[in-house]
């Protein structure tokens, strides 16, 4: 009898999925007298988030910022990138482990474990998400190198604080095709330059790196705060170019006297 009765209630929860919390609290119960161990996995998950942090649940389970708004993982004219590190040498070396980039949709176009040239000494997995058993089957450095080095050729980079990336991946970028949150002066603060988490809460209403960073995610909070200001933002890149060459006109000038 049980497990008809279960039957007769995944119909229902995959309305109720798609009303998102509609009647969840009734289904929660249903499923929990149940001998089901996966229903009862999955639902409680959900019903866990809910009580311990209404406004988070929902927010995680009906809203999600950085969602992007298609399935297209085309290599687009603009990309973000976001690396993790881990530790080697003595430990306070970092190195790469992981590279994502996504396209201006958000979408990933390449996310790899990267396996460090020389022996992790700390994984950092309380920032970088990163254990053991990540490397183990992950690419050489000088493949992901290689890789990352061809999709971002000739493109738009965005990211933050982008020079300790292309620093891990030893790999260079036009300054003038560089678009860094951490260095966007709007972005900036009297105090100095502000957080990626930080920037995701004020201007995107996205909540990230509360635990272990997610590389996917920040590249996606990097791309969406380009996205939103991208106007602004070439349009003072123009005019900062212009005005550097009509100081160059200017210096020709006084030397030729």
């Amino acid at each position: 009898m049980k497990k008809s009765k279960q039957t007769q209630m995944n119909p229902n929860w995959v309305q109720l999925q798609q009303k998102l919390n509609l009647n969840g609290p009734k289904v929660s119960r249903n499923f929990n007298d149940s001998d089901d161990d996966t229903p009862n996995s999955i639902l409680g998950k959900r019903k866990e988030r809910i009580d311990d942090d209404d406004d988070d649940g929902s927010d995680d389970c009906e809203i999600n910022p950085l969602a992007p708004v298609n399935d297209d993982a085309s290599l687009t004219d603009v990309v973000a990138m976001d690396c993790e590190m881990v530790g080697v040498g003595q430990g306070n070396k970092s190195a790469l482990a992981r590279v994502t980039l996504v396209n201006k949709w958000g979408n990933v176009i390449y996310d790899e474990f990267v396996r460090p040239m020389e022996r992790v000494v700390d994984f950092r997995t309380k920032i970088s998400g990163i254990r053991p058993r990540d490397l183990r089957k992950a690419k050489d450095f000088s493949t992901a190198q290689k890789k990352v080095a061809e999709l971002i050729h000739g493109r738009i980079l965005v990211g933050h604080a982008l020079s300790n990336d292309l620093k891990a991946l030893l790999l260079s970028h036009p300054k003038k095709d560089i678009r860094d949150t951490s260095e966007y002066p709007p972005f900036l603060r009297s105090s100095g330059r502000v957080a990626l988490r930080h920037l995701a809460s004020e201007h995107l209403g996205a909540k990230i790196q509360t635990g272990e960073h997610c590389p996917i995610d920040d590249a996606r909070a990097a791309m969406m705060l380009y996205q939103k200001n991208r106007k602004e933002w070439e349009k003072s890149i123009k005019g900062n170019f212009r005005s550097k060459q009509k100081q160059k006109k200017r210096k020709k000038i006084k030397d030729a006297e």
